[in-house]
């Protein structure tokens, strides 16, 4: 082989080996900020075990980041305290699943009903001498949120739930305001449930209805219908709400979303609350069919309708009760078993179903709240009222205390 050709073959290698250099670290792993189109998109097996710490700049990784694909249908995040995991549901269906780390004895996290009241990128600590807590969801105005931080293997937060950073990225361009979020001892899913019970979309009949504007929460203006005169006997609040009005059909934020209705039924209080856009609306009594008996903490979701448009899909999310017993340590996972083939026992309706049957709601609250209801609206029927995180800037939370 010839000089020439020897000195033109290493020039070329130079030339190689100096464009490899220049390629930054991080656009190896750009490619897991996106999503598949179809499937389960990610699923973590086991905690890191080593430390990662959060430098005070923002990544690089950072300047990547995009607007993800918008679900297909009503989210639900769910959190197992005991098998320290995050599950993610899409329309009912199971998306994504990760591991977690929560709250330590002196400091647990809630278990309960949330969802997303506020969400920042880089977001510090309050509490907790400006502790790092990338891609923080809030979901209780005391400080309990959702962000990327050190995953151990074992509960070693303050009452947060840590998730893997890339999860944590995933996860926060995925949710609105207002995703529901459930965190329960046990590894619990949404089921589908069909229960006469269950309120039946009337939309046809809110046309020709008054309405009126609400209170502006985070810059987004909310529009909520009046199906009728206050029905309740804080008619002073609901008709102030009313003079406020404008016209419109459906609630919606100014993205033109519409935005769902949340319904609590307490048996503690024995009355039924209404809220849209995390504004209350109003308040009845209603009758529970004996009351010294529990009803459970069930959370029943519209996932759209079927049949042509003439009925509802609804899902129910059943929480089993706080056991004194119940150990904080995550489970070990059986040999040979990762944490994707892991699945909770399967669900039955039948407590969920038992709880509606004892509900006693007047007609027209039923009527009132059937006119406004969308997909992604709710019904919580709990024996527990609404906690005191419960303010005029979130949905219903409820606390299993």
């Amino acid at each position: 082989m010839s000089a020439a050709n020897v000195g033109s073959i290493r020039a070329t290698l130079l030339a190689l080996l100096a464009v490899c250099a220049v390629v930054p670290a991080g656009t190896t792993q750009a490619q897991f900020l996106f999503w598949p189109r179809h499937g389960i998109w990610w699923s973590d097996y086991a905690p890191r075990r080593h430390a990662h710490r959060y430098r005070h700049t923002k990544p690089e990784l950072a300047e990547k980041d995009e607007v993800q694909d918008a679900p297909n249908g009503p989210l639900q995040i769910i959190i197992s305290i005991t098998d320290q995991r995050i599950s993610v549901y899409d329309n009912g269906a199971l998306i994504a699943r990760s591991s977690v780390s929560t709250g330590i004895p002196r400091h647990p996290t809630p278990l309960g009903v949330f969802s997303v009241i506020s969400k920042e990128r880089w977001h510090r600590s309050n509490l907790y001498s400006g502790a790092p807590m990338p891609y923080m969801q809030r979901i209780t105005q005391s400080g309990i949120a959702l962000h990327a931080g050190i995953l151990p293997g074992y509960p070693a937060s303050h009452g947060c739930i840590r998730l893997k950073n890339d999860f944590a990225i995933r996860l926060w361009h995925l949710t609105k305001r207002g995703a529901r979020v459930i965190i329960s001892r046990d590894d619990i899913r949404p089921v589908e449930v069909a229960n006469p019970h269950l309120f039946e979309s009337k939309p046809q009949a809110a046309s020709s209805l008054p309405e009126s504007r609400g209170a502006t929460s985070d810059s987004a203006a909310m529009t909520v219908p009046v199906a009728h005169p206050p029905i309740t006997p804080n008619a002073d609040r609901q008709q102030v709400a009313d003079r406020q009005g404008r016209r419109s059909t459906q609630a919606v934020d100014d993205l033109g979303n519409v935005v769902p209705m949340s319904v609590l039924v307490s048996r503690k209080l024995g009355k039924l609350f209404v809220r849209r856009g995390f504004m209350p609306l109003f308040d009845t009594p209603v009758r529970i069919k004996d009351p010294e008996e529990l009803l459970g903490t069930h959370v029943f979701t519209v996932m759209g309708s079927q049949n042509g448009g003439a009925e509802l899909r609804w899902t129910v999310v059943s929480m089993p009760e706080k056991s004194p017993h119940t150990p904080l340590a995550p489970k070990r996972r059986p040999p040979g078993k990762n944490m994707a083939e892991i699945t909770p026992a399967a669900a039955s309706t039948d407590k969920a179903n038992a709880a509606l049957d004892r509900i006693e709601i007047p007609q027209n609250v039923v009527a009132r709240i059937s006119q406004l209801l969308t997909a992604g609206s709710s019904l919580i029927v709990s024996d527990y009222g609404p906690s005191k995180e419960t303010r005029n800037d979130t949905d219903f939370i409820v606390e299993m205390h």
